[in-house]
């Protein structure tokens, strides 16, 4: 499974706008996110479709982002997550 080229990011645009949003993240190249330094999340294509990999607790959790229901659960679990870490609360719910 390739990392997401221009093209497939293209069409997880939606998704990464809504990404962007969450304070305290960079975006050090296009689909790929870090929050100081660390990598918190980056995007895959394949056959299958894409796919997300997203660190909750400290290990990378693969989610499909293919339908718009994987769309809206990936991103109520990125945010929650992301959030989470950016302002160091617990990451329940994720």
């Amino acid at each position: 499974m390739k990392h997401a080229g221009p093209q497939a990011l293209d069409e997880l645009e939606p998704i990464l706008r809504e990404i962007r949003k969450v304070d305290g993240l960079t975006e050090k190249k296009r689909g790929t996110f870090y929050h100081r330094g660390i990598a918190m999340l980056h995007f895959h294509e394949d056959p299958a479709g894409f796919f997300a990999d997203l660190k909750v607790d400290g290990e990378f959790i693969r989610l499909a982002v293919n339908t718009k229901r994987e769309e809206a659960e990936f991103l109520r679990r990125a945010t929650t997550a992301l959030r989470a870490v950016v302002s160091r609360r617990p990451k329940s719910d994720a």
